[in-house]
């Protein structure tokens, strides 16, 4: 996997060619179009709080870079494209797990079950040993460590990485899945993890 945008080929992710509003216009009542520098800039706390208000699901990122696991959670995952099949997630520009997760050819996606708070909130700790017990994994396709446990693994070969703000956008190209359709799934909302139960 690399670790900068210009390392890849050219990719739509980073052209203009599919914004459908130029940058910082938006249209006012009436049709008009008014630049985004007219509004106040939105504080940081107000951000945060708008954005606690989306239930996200929660995942393990892990990879086997130089022969060590190397893992982080995340809650920006989501779906790209079914063909070819795309998932991506972002990870923050500070993050001490980047520099070797960016190593990695392959990646695997762990979906978290309902019941493993305990594990996002570790492989988000810093200065510990993250596949140390109580941590259970496998080796899987590409030596990637497989999460026990989980919902769901999707197996990632490195496709795209572009900087996005104050994060990388990092999409994988799935080849292989595995799945627990009986499993409750973790969510992450308000800053705290939660079960999701379908009516």
């Amino acid at each position: 996997m690399t670790a900068a945008a210009d390392e890849q080929p050219p990719s739509p992710l980073a052209g203009p060619r599919l914004r459908l509003v130029p940058p910082q216009v938006d249209r006012a009542p009436g049709g008009r179009t008014q630049d985004a520098s007219a509004y106040p800039p939105v504080a940081a706390d107000e951000f945060r709080q708008a954005l606690g208000a989306h239930a996200a699901g929660v995942v393990v990122v892990t990879a086997f870079p130089d022969g060590q696991p190397v893992g982080l959670t995340a809650t920006s995952f989501t779906s790209v494209s079914l063909t070819p099949p795309l998932v991506s997630f972002y990870v923050d520009r500070a993050s001490t797990t980047w520099p070797d997760l960016s190593r990695a050819d392959y990646f695997a996606v762990n979906v978290l079950s309902g019941d493993q708070a305990d594990l996002a909130t570790r492989f988000a700790r810093k200065g510990i040993d993250r596949f140390a017990a109580p941590t259970r994994w496998t080796p899987g396709p590409a030596d990637v460590p497989l999460l026990a446990d989980v919902s769901g693994h999707l197996v990632c070969q490195a496709h795209t990485t572009a900087d996005v703000g104050d994060h990388i956008l990092v999409v994988g190209l799935v080849i292989t899945t595995s799945a627990r359709p009986d499993a409750d799934p973790l969510l992450y909302h308000q800053g705290r993890f939660g079960n999701f139960h379908p009516r």
